[in-house]
């Protein structure tokens, strides 16, 4: 049994919050801190077992180090934004606490999806004799133990791999992202990237797109290339992989309305001066949007996200596809936000569960894909998402 320290209040918070709370035999004890703490209390209304809650300045590396001082977790997870991993990985440093979490490193004045940054305290981390384990969401997360499970049971080389993201859930609005709406929009509009025979191929943003054809009553949708974290740590922790792709599902109407917003400079993630003072146009834009966690109650539909894996066994090709499907409304029942946050925030809950029952232990910094797949397969089928495979 384990306290843990949750930063970051928005929909995954919320949902990693709910899933650790109903495994008390592993989470004894959750804070859930946040910047604004009014936020963590309405989540801890929401559930069943008391937990607690705090005020955190996570871009303050003193202020979360008091926080773990005073709380003394065994784990911190941290949803809070991608510019916050560092300074949560310093205060984790400082006070010999394993890390987790869900996304990487962003520079808040580049959107670049890069391991570089957090790579770089493996040594420090070893040092210390404590983890962090990165990441450990649905993609990355999910799609890195997907295809670590493919390559154990399924392949003894892996050559292709595709990761496919579909929401085909609807939320009424004209326009709203399903997470928070900077890194969305971030993500989105930096140029595509895959990987090709042992280089980095670059595309125009989501100049490339084919059709494709979902499981589960979803069908035919098109979908887009993209570049995404995931892939930089699968082809070095696999490197037979010759090449690898990230795509996913967009609107005709979501990419209208991007399309204008980036014409008229909505998108922007450098200052302008407005009124005599400084501001970001996205920060501004997303302060106009729909908060995400506003949309859990309003979706209707189903996610699909998996893996399509080629390669070869005992010298014979072969084709692979493991996936989950996720229905919105399900999710707002049981945890009342959306599938989008749902499906980060259960692989977060199950990852800190394989760090603190010592069925995934390091000394360092790890990706999802650098342990065994067959535990947290496991818990994936027992814990809200359950998992499909298949063979062409």
């Amino acid at each position: 049994m384990s306290r843990v320290l949750i930063i970051g209040a928005g929909g995954v918070g919320q949902v990693v919050a709910h899933k650790c709370a109903q495994v008390p035999d592993v989470f004894s004890e959750i804070m859930l801190a946040s910047r604004t703490r009014e936020k963590c209390d309405r989540i801890a209304a929401q559930i069943k077992r008391p937990i607690k809650t705090a005020k955190v300045d996570a871009d303050n590396v003193k202020e979360t180090v008091s926080l773990i001082q005073s709380f003394k977790p065994k784990l911190v997870i941290n949803v809070a934004l991608p510019y916050q991993d560092l300074p949560i990985m310093d205060a984790c440093l400082e006070t010999g606490v394993d890390y987790l979490d869900t996304a990487n490193y962003e520079p808040r004045d580049e959107a670049k999806f890069c391991y570089k940054w957090q790579w770089e305290y493996h040594e420090r981390f070893k040092k210390k004799g404590i983890m962090a384990l990165l990441g450990s969401g649905f993609d990355p997360g999910v799609t890195n133990v997907y295809t670590a499970y493919a390559k154990k049971h399924h392949f003894d080389e892996i050559s292709e791999l595709d990761i496919i993201d579909c929401n085909a859930g609807d939320h009424g609005k004209p326009f709203a992202t399903n997470f928070n709406p900077e890194i969305n929009i971030r993500e989105i509009t930096q140029r595509g990237k895959y990987w090709e025979n042992g280089a980095w191929v670059e595309t125009d943003p989501l100049s490339v797109s084919k059709v494709y054809n979902f499981p589960g009553g979803i069908g035919d949708k098109k979908i887009y290339l993209l570049y995404h974290e995931e892939l930089e740590s699968l082809v070095k922790h696999i490197p037979t992989i010759k090449r690898a792709r990230f795509w996913m599902t967009f609107s005709d109407n979501y990419l209208k309305h991007l399309e204008v917003l980036q014409n008229v400079g909505m998108t922007r993630i450098d200052p302008v001066m407005f009124e005599g003072k400084e501001i970001i146009p996205i920060q501004f834009l997303k302060a106009l949007l729909p908060d995400p966690a506003s949309l859990g109650p309003l979706t209707r539909g189903k996610t699909c996200i998996g893996c399509v894996v080629k390669g070869a066994k005992s010298g014979r090709e072969r084709e692979y596809y493991v996936y989950n499907i996720c229905d919105h409304e399900e999710c707002y029942r049981e945890v009342q936000s959306q599938a989008i946050s749902y499906t980060t925030g259960v692989p977060a809950m199950i990852g800190g569960m394989m760090i603190l029952t010592g069925a995934w232990r390091g000394e360092g910094v790890f990706n999802m894909e650098q342990f065994d797949p067959d535990p947290f397969m496991d818990k994936l089928n027992k814990h809200g998402l359950p998992w499909q495979e298949t063979f062409f």
